[in-house]
């Protein structure tokens, strides 16, 4: 089959390559899936994960891309709940190939089945940025209507959803990112937004949740913000500095079927809009995630036309 893969992880996203791979093999309770439309994220370059197994041993080549949409077509030895032919979304394992490529094995549970209405294009673009925004929000944050919230990179693939979700759920959500992104921050639901080029973050007063995706600098200026029994939810490692009187937590986004399904629900019934910017096929996989100028949105690869 043919799969983008990675040998250098000092080339970073300059080091992929189109190339052929065996095709692979389903282990107990997985299923291989025909992947139709993939995603990625940048950083996870690198993550120690696309490079060592859990021993910490060399795996490379290694195909990176953790979220697919596409079609099982084989089930390992007893897996249950999904069907040869069925549509399926969802998040692979961190430590295994991944689904920049035209098959992948990947572990029933962290799949979720796709609605016929939801392309597969919409469909891979929804479970990094969609559960991270759930998780954050709802899980570790905790949100509750009337609360503030400061939703940072609210333009970006994470960040929209973040916006979207919580203007849901009730918080009063105040976007941050670059003067370009005022508009679509805006668009996607904050009640307002902070140009951190020429803003004051601090004139935003005190807030209930912080949703940080930036850290450095911004993170730290940010714990200071948050009101006492308030949380500042972090996904790009552990919070430099903490609330004087309220929580920090730094987590990696899981897999959950349940909140799948309550994502795409979202998506068929318009209550949640997706960030797609670049599609591009398979064979030009490498020059999309290495674009000559900034793109918004998530990049998705179709693999399947």
């Amino acid at each position: 089959m043919k799969a983008i893969v990675v040998t250098d992880q000092a080339a970073g996203t300059a080091g992929m390559k189109l190339a052929e791979r065996p095709d692979p093999q389903a282990a107990i309770n997985d299923v291989i899936v025909q992947v139709h439309a993939s995603g990625f994220v940048g950083t996870e370059l690198g993550w120690p994960s696309t490079w060592s197994d859990r021993l910490g041993r060399d795996r490379t080549p290694t195909i990176p891309g953790h979220e697919l949409a596409g079609v099982v077509t084989a089930l390992g030895y007893g897996t249950t709940g999904l069907s040869i032919g069925q549509r399926v979304f969802g998040l692979t394992d961190w430590y295994r190939d991944g689904t920049l490529s035209e098959y992948v094995a990947i572990e029933s549970r962290n799949l979720a089945p796709l609605p016929g209405d939801v392309d597969f294009t919409v469909a891979a673009s929804l479970p990094i940025s969609g559960l991270t925004a759930w998780q954050g929000l709802l899980v570790h944050g905790r949100l509750r209507a009337g609360q503030r919230v400061i939703a940072h990179g609210a333009a970006g693939a994470v960040g929209s959803m973040v916006t979207q979700l919580a203007r849901e759920f009730g918080g009063y959500v105040i976007g941050t990112g670059r003067p370009a992104d005022r508009q679509s921050a805006l668009d996607f639901g904050a009640n307002e937004f902070v140009d951190l080029d020429h803003d004051k973050l601090e004139d935003v007063g005190g807030v209930d949740l912080v949703f940080d995706l930036i850290g450095g600098d911004i993170g730290k200026r940010s714990a200071s913000l948050v009101r006492g029994g308030g949380t500042l939810v972090s996904i790009v490692g552990p919070p430099e500095a903490r609330p004087a009187d309220g929580t920090a937590i730094d987590f990696v986004v899981e897999s959950d079927r349940a909140q799948l399904n309550e994502i795409v629900q979202r998506v068929r019934d318009g209550r949640l809009r997706t960030n797609i910017g670049t599609v591009a096929p398979l064979d030009d996989a490498v020059a999309a995630f290495n674009p000559t100028q900034r793109r918004p949105g998530k990049t998705i690869i179709r693999v399947r036309p």
